[in-house]
């Protein structure tokens, strides 16, 4: 037991070192977390500028021609790669230097516009718009563009536009979440003009492909309590580096991703990326980006599904009438349409955020990755069911009985990636949950790792703190005018930011330091802001001036629904079986309960 809460405590120490523990710029989230909206962070909705537009509007009519042309979503599927014409054609695009400045031979756009562009591939193929997003994301061009120096730049960026794929290779077969257990290693050679790389790396999209990864390694002493991890620039053709096995999962067939080794593989010093031990902050870095990209597919497959389930709402007749108009399907429908409509607002204003770069994105990206891919897949799941039988036969097999060949399994299949590539949910509840429990634990002198509360600090800020948060003081931005039945729904964003901050420092009184331990309860607190988060997002759109006809009411049946989901969320802060559940759980993996798996076959064992 000692040994395991030594490792534990070592790897919250490895990952508060990595933090970026200074808040430098505002957060809607972080200041929601603490009792506070503040409006003009996310109003007024945030147009995009007419030329940019037109630039992307430009190469989206293009893409679009291709997409319909040259690519076969169920070839790829089938085949499971995207074919090399289908990868030229892109180039041919520019579209693997989407947001690579054009002195480097990039399109230079922005972060809204490069969103434009993979929701428009997602909703097509989701493997192609996968193999762009990796490569941009989180491949090499984003950490190069973020902190690479001007020679590295000069180097890799141009090729990189020019279409060189992309990878960044980072999680490895032991090791998910926990960078502590890193075992890949980088040793000087004996002129130090260079780093030897040994290990493996694991679930590297794009890997068996990428003429150029970025490789994350320990660069001190194996048996060091907390590693030293570094981030360096690698070729793909370099001596010792080898595919081992490529990678086939339950969707995304079309996608490369494999276990790769390193043996004695060569690194310049030069292409040590920031410096010695500023990988993994390099990488949470890059992952704050990189995670703006898969709302962009949610949005896109959540609308695609929608034109389904209205399409097949109003074709297909059961008891005399289409099954829209039956009120177990017509709530399916409405509860997409609603969520579709939050996703999409949720992507749009963080993509805008991070173009603006006003505010803090490591909550926003987090919560919009979490939120979107939550809600994508409950849309997917129940556009499943609106199709009944056809939602679970392949498009091919439908297409070969002469039925409108909707890809609703493929979509379904290819979507459960989003729940776990780039942070899982339950990493994701734990780092927003982590960066809102920051100004407490300052507050009280606390550390993350370990420490007591310091009382005289406590009672300087906890007495005008929660004073404040008994008054309202919502105010919209001069300008920003919400329509009258959902200004409602504004109001209650003020007071549940209260009372969720209330909630936050309640649960720290009752638990005290064991609150970090408890998962299940912090999860719900973040849903509460994630929520929160979302129904400003789709009240800011609502009040534009050129806001969609009839967004009022998807606005207000989202604001509607996550109020209640709300609810839910703060009455199991308090009335809960956590306690319970976490024992049976332990139980059950002591094998108390041998009889529940009696009578089956396992194959694997």
């Amino acid at each position: 037991m000692r040994e395991e809460g030594a490792v534990g405590k070592s790897s919250l120490e490895v990952a508060e070192a990595a933090r970026e523990a200074e808040w430098r710029k505002p957060s809607f989230l972080g200041e929601l977390f603490m009792g506070r909206v503040r409006p003009d962070l996310i109003f007024p909705w945030p147009e995009q500028d007419p030329a940019e537009k037109k630039e992307g509007d430009a190469v989206l009519e293009k893409l679009e021609a291709f997409l319909r042309e040259h690519v076969d979503a169920e070839r790829i599927e089938r085949e499971r790669e995207v074919p090399r014409e289908v990868i030229e054609g892109l180039r041919d695009l520019g579209l693997f230097g989407v947001k690579i400045p054009r002195e480097y031979g990039g399109l230079g756009f922005s972060q809204l516009n490069y969103n434009r562009i993979l929701h428009l591939v997602a909703s097509h193929c989701g493997s192609t718009a996968l193999l762009l997003s990796v490569h941009q994301s989180i491949g090499v061009s984003q950490p190069v563009m973020m902190f690479g120096t001007p020679e590295q730049k000069s180097r890799y960026l141009p090729r990189l536009a020019a279409g060189a794929i992309s990878a960044f290779a980072l999680t490895e077969p032991g090791v998910g979440s926990d960078p502590s257990q890193m075992t890949t290693t980088a040793v000087p050679t004996e002129d130090g003009s260079a780093y030897l790389l040994n290990g493996q790396k694991l679930w590297t999209t794009n890997g068996p492909i990428a003429e150029l990864l970025v490789v994350t390694a320990r660069t001190n002493d194996p048996q060091a309590k907390r590693p030293e991890i570094t981030a360096f620039i690698v070729e793909g053709s370099d001596p010792g580096l080898k595919v081992e096995h490529r990678c086939d999962f339950m969707g995304l067939k079309g996608i490369q991703n494999g276990l790769l080794s390193f043996n004695n593989v060569r690194v310049a010093k030069e292409d040590v990326l920031v410096g010695l031990g500023e990988g993994l902050r390099l990488a949470l870095r890059t992952l704050n980006v990189g995670r703006l990209s898969i709302p962009a597919f949610c949005s896109a497959v959540m609308k695609h599904a929608l034109a389904i389930c209205r399409t097949w709402g109003n074709e297909r007749r059961q008891w005399g009438a289409p099954i829209g108009r039956h009120e177990a399907v017509a709530d399916k429908i409405a509860r997409i349409a609603a969520d579709t409509f939050a996703v999409d607002s949720l992507a749009w204003l963080c993509a805008a955020m991070a173009d603006r770069g006003e505010t803090d994105l490591r909550l926003e990206a987090a919560a919009d990755k979490l939120f979107c891919t939550e809600a994508a897949w409950r849309a997917l799941d129940e556009t499943l069911q609106v199709r009944g039988g056809r939602g679970y036969e392949t498009a091919e097999s439908l297409r070969a009985r002469r039925e409108a060949p909707m890809p609703v399994e493929r979509m379904l299949r290819d979507a459960r990636l989003y729940l776990i590539g780039e942070g899982t949910s339950e990493i994701l509840r734990l780092f927003i949950a982590r960066e809102a429990l920051d100004p407490h634990l300052k507050a009280t002198g606390i550390t993350a790792v370990a420490g007591r509360p310091d009382l005289r600090r406590s009672l300087r800020f906890y007495p005008p703190w929660y004073s404040h948060l008994l008054l309202p003081r919502l105010k919209l931005p001069e300008g920003v005018i919400l329509p009258r039945p959902l200004r409602r729904h504004l109001r209650f964003i003020e007071n549940a930011a209260r009372r969720l901050a209330r909630d936050l420092f309640h649960m720290m009184v009752r638990h005290g330091t064991g609150l970090q331990k408890r998962q299940m309860i912090l999860g719900r607190v973040v849903d509460v802001g994630v929520e929160l988060f979302a129904m400003g997002a789709v009240l800011s759109r609502v009040a534009a001036p050129g806001a969609p006809a009839g967004a009022e009411k998807l606005a207000d049946l989202f604001c509607r629904q996550a109020r209640r989901r709300i609810a839910d969320r703060r009455r199991a802060l308090w009335r809960n079986d956590d306690r319970r559940a976490f024992a049976l759980a332990q139980d059950t993996l002591a094998g108390e309960y041998p009889w529940l798996e009696e009578n089956i076959l396992c194959a694997w064992k």
